[in-house]
């Protein structure tokens, strides 16, 4: 499907989050919210593969253009309250979907919000990327992007130095990254100040988790999957076969295919 519409929902602060809505606007049907180091471009391609749902609607999160800034109150109960406006200015989705951060924010937003069905793809939980904070900190006081994307791809992600030295021989991909990486400090801060329940999304009447092949009980990804399952013990998990956490990236027509499934399992 194709995006019809792009629409800007006021938030706290004096910022707003935009949200590009994929086929039937008027109609409910998933909502994506992207994590760290993404945005709603970045998810272009897995909306306009889902089939299941009339509408795809994908959340362009506060601190990623054209959304606006974090602002000084930033947390992550700040996400939650984004999400609950922006789920308040919509038709109600049917199913939720989030990625890494994206889906532990949605996966609090549910205490808050009647949810009917969640999907949740690789969500990280404390004390995840706390070992990173101090270079990542140093990294934003000096305005350092290209550092910043250098730390999250070998310190947190696990990539290797050839990874990295592919992203930066491509300039205009290695400049996306470096403006992804400007709210990253204050993004992983907030995630590693979180309290979390230990029971999460109770009161959803379904919970799909998805975990990347790649990515089964290896650090940091499939360990922070591990450690959040057992706080969701009703949850389905599916695999994503072939895969690790930049699926939408690598193989966005599979992860759409996968996140249709979840509907036809029921």
């Amino acid at each position: 499907m194709e995006r019809t519409i792009q629409k800007s929902v006021p938030v706290s602060g004096g910022s707003w989050v935009n949200v590009d809505v994929y086929g039937t606007p008027d109609l409910p049907g998933l909502l994506i919210l992207p994590g760290v180091m993404s945005d709603a471009r970045s998810w272009a391609a897995v909306a306009r593969s889902v089939n299941a749902w009339p509408s795809v609607t994908v959340v362009n999160r506060r601190g990623r253009r054209p959304s606006g800034p974090l602002t000084a109150e930033y947390s992550i109960g700040v996400e939650v309250d984004d999400l609950v406006q922006v789920l308040s200015a919509i038709p109600e989705p049917v199913s939720i979907f989030g990625w890494s951060y994206g889906s532990l924010i949605t996966l609090l937003a549910a205490d808050e919000h009647p949810v009917e069905h969640l999907i949740a793809y690789e969500p990280v939980i404390p004390p995840f990327a706390r070992h990173a904070l101090s270079d990542l900190k140093e990294a934003a006081a000096q305005s350092d992007r290209g550092r910043s994307v250098e730390i999250v791809n070998l310190d947190i992600s696990g990539f290797s130095v050839e990874h990295v030295d592919i992203l930066r021989a491509d300039a205009k991909q290695w400049e996306a990254l470096c403006e992804l990486a400007e709210p990253l400090y204050d993004e992983l801060s907030a995630l590693d100040a979180a309290h979390l329940p230990d029971v999460l999304a109770g009161n959803v009447e379904r919970v799909d988790l998805i975990i990347g092949q790649h990515n089964r009980s290896v650090e940091p990804y499939g360990t922070s999957f591990d450690r959040i399952s057992r706080r969701i013990p009703n949850a389905r998990v599916h695999q994503l076969d072939g895969n690790g956490h930049l699926a939408h990236i690598e193989s966005p027509g599979q992860l759409g295919r996968v996140i249709d499934a979840t509907v036809a399992s029921v």
